[in-house]
């Protein structure tokens, strides 16, 4: 498309030092380790970089797929006819205040968390095991055993709909279960967490008897995309898939993990169209035999 072809030559006179690829599989760049090729994928490492790149694709109606660690996507197989803006670069984190640190969007939970941890200030220790970065679990206020980002976030910086750099303070961020105030097409930039001081040896226990939790109740060994299913009113995802017999139940490469049934992992070369197979069998199971409707919580990204 002459979009595409406009966005290279532009950052290629206005941002040369933006990194990006042509045809880049996305299998590489999403935790279940499926998904076919993004037409452009970019990779900016400072906030001026990441807001040239998709200022310009705005210019130009290019349609832009912002992304993390990738772990909560599950990628058609024919992939993606978009510029993916990748922020794994942006994982920048400092101390900038008493209990307080400020981080870019592409830093992992496990390195922000670990850093904490190392500075003595306590509050992350939940986020220590999730498989993100920092903006995903904003967006989509993520959390485990018993923590999420709402108790820890105090100000974000974003790009607006309208192109234009901005912050969120507080409750502004309206936060809820698994739910932010930030909307498709707004972009996390960078966020400061407000933490608590800490010992720091009690801290690195508390990471790693959850860690070590998490290892024993979560198929770690698997690419996987998380939790499946979003937790319906009343009850838990796992409970009633296990309920239904379904524990281990397969297509093609995918499976509903024999650990954890509300994960569903990756058993060796699974694609898009086997895990979407077995979700609608799922839901499918699981709505006659106990009545409960199931939603996706992973995000299905479309071509």
């Amino acid at each position: 498309m002459e979009q595409f072809s406009r966005w290279e030559q532009d950052m290629e006179k206005g941002c040369p030092s933006l990194e990006w690829r042509r045809e880049e599989p996305m299998a590489q760049h999403t935790s279940f380790r499926i998904g076919g090729p993004a037409r452009l994928m970019a990779f900016p490492k400072t906030q001026e970089e990441a807001v040239t790149c998709m200022e310009t694709a705005r210019t130009l109606e290019l349609p832009v797929l912002v992304i993390g660690n990738g772990s909560n996507l599950l990628v058609q197989d024919v992939g993606v006819s978009a510029l993916v803006v990748n922020t794994k670069q942006m994982n920048w984190v400092k101390r900038t205040g008493e209990d307080e640190l400020s981080a870019g969007a592409g830093i992992t939970l496990a390195r922000l968390a670990k850093f904490a941890a190392e500075e003595g200030l306590t509050g992350l220790e939940f986020a220590h095991g999730i498989p993100g970065t920092l903006g995903g679990a904003v967006m989509m206020n993520g959390g485990a055993y018993g923590g999420e980002m709402a108790q820890v976030v105090h100000q974000t910086t974003y790009l607006t709909l309208d192109g234009e750099v901005s912050t969120r303070t507080g409750a502004e961020h309206d936060f809820s279960y698994r739910h932010s105030a930030f909307q498709p097409g707004e972009v996390i930039l960078s966020s400061v967490l407000r933490l608590r001081s800490g010992n720091r040896e009690e801290i690195l226990d508390t990471m790693s008897r959850l860690a070590q939790q998490r290892k024993e109740k979560q198929p770690l060994e698997y690419p996987s995309a998380g939790s499946m299913f979003k937790r319906p009113p009343g009850y838990f995802a796992a409970a009633l898939i296990d309920q239904c017999g379904l524990k281990g139940f397969s297509v093609g490469g995918a499976q509903v993990s024999e650990k954890h049934a509300g994960f569903v992992v990756n058993r060796g070369g699974a694609t898009c169209a086997d895990v979407l197979s077995l979700v609608e069998q799922v839901q499918k199971r699981v709505l006659e035999q106990t009545g409960v409707e199931l939603e996706m919580e992973v995000r299905l990204l479309k071509p």
